[in-house]
């Protein structure tokens, strides 16, 4: 059978997703092409073999409209010929975008596929898909109180699991420190694309380090900010919501690309690429749409279990940290190392583009796998409407 591998895995440095973060100039469009330029050149590329890309993004309106995997790679110079697709699922669209590649690969449908992803949160703002109507209104019949947003979902996790509002913050704080240290210790610098840009004084420069990480943060600062989910419906519909969740404990508004370059081994081996690591694993979930952030533990058990792998077999877990509750969840969940647990920081410090996030975790873990020696890595990613996607690599 067919080997899906990967050759390289590429990202920019986050950008807050509001008008005046360092990305917010730039068109998400140019943004993905810059990934994807990089990827081929590096890896000295003929860009006429890739049989697809496939791309993930959330929010497909306006600038991230009519098919932005196209309109990207066509931008990065790379032949017409080469087609290109967008997948939305939700939060997991570039881990879904990976799963299509790899698993495209395998069936031996393609050579060489693309997976990547993008989202600018301040040009494109997060629920601008939405634009019109209720696209949830078919669903009255079967959840007759409603579903709920994300932030309340966070605060249904925390209440439920017992999570106290200290251990959030500490947790807020940790991925902080950790990210700042992994990136003071270079440990970012080899995926890491230099995106140009030009500072509010019009004066150019190169963005190359993650905007979110906040190296100073302590759980004591966090502990003054006020819960970002208030609602007193909703605190009559769930009386055990006590407000624990804040915009110190979940992940920033970010923009930010992503990409990963898959291939056959067969045809990496021909085109004399080494491959950095090997698919072991996939899986996919469904899970109540009400809480909605849980389906990571259910698709880490269905991918353990289909890899024939234990937890105690990972060398690392990336658990997207969307809000601090989801992996503190996942950890109590399957009693986890918490030092194997997003070990450089996650999405709290080093930013949550949604689409482009998923292809963001597998770059990262990939390299610290290779920085610390460790053979099998798991990431999982909690999505909108209760889904999830989890994924086990193997290092080579």
């Amino acid at each position: 059978m067919n080997q899906a591998v990967i050759v390289d895995a590429v990202r920019t440095a986050s950008g807050r997703g509001k008008p005046g973060g360092a990305l917010s100039g730039i068109h998400p469009a140019t943004l993905l092409a810059g990934v994807l330029a990089e990827l081929v050149r590096r890896n000295d590329l003929d860009p006429a073999l890739v049989d697809d890309v496939i791309a993930g993004c959330v929010s497909q309106i306006g600038e991230q409209s009519y098919n932005i995997a196209r309109t990207a790679m066509l931008t990065a110079g790379l032949p017409e010929s080469v087609p290109a697709t967008t997948v939305d699922r939700q939060c997991g669209s570039s881990q879904q975008a990976v799963h299509f590649a790899a698993q495209g690969i395998l069936a031996g449908a393609y050579d060489i596929v693309i997976a990547c992803g993008v989202e600018s949160m301040s040009r494109v703002p997060m629920g601008s898909s939405r634009h019109d109507g209720d696209p949830f209104a078919p669903l009255a019949s079967r959840y007759p109180d409603g579903l709920v947003q994300q932030g309340i979902s966070a605060e249904l996790i925390a209440a439920r699991h017992k999570i106290d509002r200290d251990v959030l913050d500490d947790f807020a704080a940790r991925s902080h420190h950790r990210a700042a240290q992994a990136a003071g210790a270079g440990y970012f610098d080899a995926e890491i694309v230099p995106v140009d840009v030009m500072d509010a004084q019009g004066a150019a420069g190169r963005h190359l380090t993650d905007e979110t990480i906040r190296p100073a943060t302590t759980a004591a600062q966090l502990a003054k900010l006020r819960p970002a989910f208030t609602d007193e419906g909703v605190a009559r519909r769930f009386p055990e919501i006590d407000w624990r969740i804040t915009a110190g404990n979940s992940s920033p508004l970010t923009d930010g690309a992503s990409a990963v370059l898959i291939m056959s081994e067969e045809r990496a081996t021909a085109l004399g690429l080494r491959p950095r690591a090997r698919f072991h694993a996939f899986a996919v979930t469904g899970s109540d749409p009400l809480i909605m952030l849980t389906g990571v533990i259910p698709a880490t058990r269905k991918v353990l279990q289909r890899s024939k792998l234990t937890l105690d077999d990972i060398d690392s877990y990336e658990v997207n940290e969307a809000f601090a509750s989801v992996p503190l969840a996942w950890q109590r969940a399957f009693d986890a190392d918490p030092e194997r647990l997003n070990p450089n920081g996650g999405a709290i410090a080093l930013g949550h583009p949604l689409g482009g996030s998923g292809t963001r975790l597998l770059t990262t873990l990939i390299g610290h796998l290779e920085a610390t020696g460790g053979r099998y890595g798991l990431q999982t990613m909690c999505e909108f409407g209760g889904l999830a996607n989890a994924t086990v690599i193997e290092r080579l």
